[in-house]
């Protein structure tokens, strides 16, 4: 396993930081059937990296890793983070004095080993949901505010106030950044963030994402769609819903 691999799934991208590889590999595996993405790294310098180059939805955070623990890692993430990242602590040890800390510190759950995968995985359900994070499969349909958003049929319906839809006519990589967006509504992405999930494999610039949200803006404008496409200065872009 590969520690710098980026699944293709287009759920949440989800940062393993463990150095048990076997361990690691067994929850990516579950997390791939969920359609999640994942990263692992096997230790902190490459999960610190990791986390500042992909900025995930989430990251399960081991306690004891080489070179600096998860303790410290956990602190330096609630520091850098400018929107928190929920992170869930994995760890053998069952003393109640380092799980205190790390919830003390900012975690926002706690596993211990041994662990059974699918209990993890619904742990991650859990902190994604009250983070506000759609986690349905990436191939069902989706709503957020008005945006009907639908990958399999790589189409974006805007739902009318009396329930009529009307279909966005939309490039795929508007579709492609409106519906990453979609996915964590209110999240604030930077523009690299963008460009390494929607066109990962082209050397566009920033001013290029900043052409194609703009076009963007201006369809959900015609369509009448409240929801908006917000610039945050210094930062990236969010999609704010209409209440």
């Amino acid at each position: 396993m590969h520690s710098d691999t980026l699944h293709t799934n287009t759920g949440p991208l989800i940062l393993l930081i463990e150095d048990e590889p076997d361990i690691a590999e067994i929850l990516e595996i579950y997390l791939k059937r969920e359609g999640f993405r994942s990263q692992y790294a096997g230790d902190g310098q490459l999960g610190m990296q990791l986390f500042r180059r992909q900025r995930p939805a989430l990251v399960i955070l081991d306690i004891r890793l080489p070179g600096q623990n998860g303790i410290d890692i956990l602190q330096t993430i609630r520091a850098e983070g400018t929107v928190p990242v929920p992170v869930i602590m994995l760890t053998a040890l069952t003393d109640d004095l380092n799980k205190l800390l790390s919830l003390r510190l900012g975690a926002d759950d706690y596993i211990s080993k041994p662990f059974n995968p699918a209990e993890v995985i619904a742990r991650i359900h859990a902190v994604l949901r009250r983070t506000g994070v759609n986690t349905q499969p990436v191939t069902a349909p989706f709503q957020v505010g008005q945006l009907l958003i639908d990958y399999d049929m790589y189409g974006v319906m805007v739902v009318a106030q009396d329930g009529i839809k009307h279909p966005l006519a939309l490039t795929l990589t508007e579709f492609r950044l409106l519906a990453f967006l979609a996915r964590q509504p209110k999240r604030c992405f930077s523009r690299f963030d963008l460009i390494e999930s929607c066109l990962p494999e082209s050397e566009a610039l920033d001013r290029v994402i900043d052409s194609h949200l703009s076009k963007l803006r201006q369809k959900l404008e015609q369509a009448g769609c409240l929801d908006k496409i917000e610039t945050v200065r210094g930062i990236g872009y969010r999609l704010w819903p209409a209440l």
